[in-house]
């Protein structure tokens, strides 16, 4: 049997922002020997301790990428074009079983189509949830479930505040913006939680889901905390029809604002628990968007 400092956790997406922060915070915890997976090898510049090339659209590859992993952090890219997230995960879950992997954790979204009961399509989120049964049914001795934020990182630079016909500077979105609605956070702290779960299996390992949530705000509030911080920032918010017409891909835009206006992001029940189990296995509080928006907040 070998000892914890030698088991490997191999990591999906070891190039990409949730990937690459799971590499980061399992090197600084020292607890495991870290793989990268990633299409390009040659090009990889990380800390990973080992890396090999894996590709989801071939899952031929995945064997060999896979093989002696005691753990695997699996995570998919809706928007990468031409992307079959349930062919590639089960590719990826079949593969992990077959290389006798203990535990996997899959980075989801909630399933906004039966939260919804079917009247916002979302499939960025819906088909990520459709695969957490896949994850169970396998049988892995431990599987975790992880959930991303809304980035803080989206609410700045190209997608953050435009510059208004009046000079100055705000969004224009068609969301009641008193709604307190955003599970937000800083991705790169995701890995924090990834970690912690992979240590604490006995706490995490049974199918348990872990938020990685910053902060809880509305529009008011986020353009509150930016204005103290010495912007001046505008909110208007303008109809759904409108909206949806500003510019391509503005009317899937305005379909999420409205999941999060009526469920919130994560759904429409609380998750203290699931928030407070991700915190204490990730060892820290996440950031607050306050905090984060002091040194990384950009106006475009």
């Amino acid at each position: 049997m070998a000892s914890n400092e030698q088991k490997i956790i191999a990591v999906f997406g070891a190039t990409g922002h949730q990937g690459g922060g799971v590499v980061r915070a399992l090197e600084e915890k020292g607890q495991f020997r870290v793989r990268a997976l990633t299409r390009s090898p040659d090009q990889y510049q990380g800390p990973a301790d080992e890396v090999i090339a894996a590709d989801l659209e071939r899952p031929e590859t995945l064997t060999a990428a896979l093989q002696g992993a005691h753990g695997v952090f699996l995570v998919t890219n809706y928007w990468q074009e031409g992307t079959d997230e349930l062919k590639q995960a089960s590719a990826a879950i079949d593969a992990a079983k077959a290389a006798g992997v203990d535990h996997l954790i899959w980075s989801t979204l909630p399933n906004v189509e039966a939260i919804s009961g079917g009247t916002i399509n979302l499939p960025q989120f819906t088909g990520k949830a459709k695969i957490d049964p896949l994850v169970k049914a396998a049988g892995f001795s431990n599987h975790t479930f992880v959930v991303p934020p809304a980035y803080y990182q989206n609410f700045s630079g190209p997608f953050g505040p435009q510059k208004q016909l009046d000079g100055g500077y705000g969004w224009v979105l068609p969301i009641d913006p008193t709604v307190r609605c955003f599970h937000m956070g800083d991705i790169n702290e995701l890995g924090d939680i990834v970690a912690g779960a992979f240590a604490s299996p006995e706490e995490t390992g049974n199918g348990q889901y872990l938020p990685l949530v910053g902060d809880f705000l509305s529009f008011d509030e986020l353009v509150a905390t930016l204005n103290k911080q010495g912007y001046n920032l505008s909110f208007t918010r303008v109809p759904l029809e409108v909206y949806s017409g500003f510019f391509p891909g503005a009317a899937a835009l305005a379909e999420t604002l409205s999941y999060y206006e009526n469920y919130t992001y994560l759904g429409p029940r609380s998750f203290d628990n699931e928030i407070a189990l991700a915190n204490k296995v990730a060892g820290k509080r996440p950031t607050t968007f306050a905090a984060w928006a002091r040194d990384n907040f950009q106006l475009r």
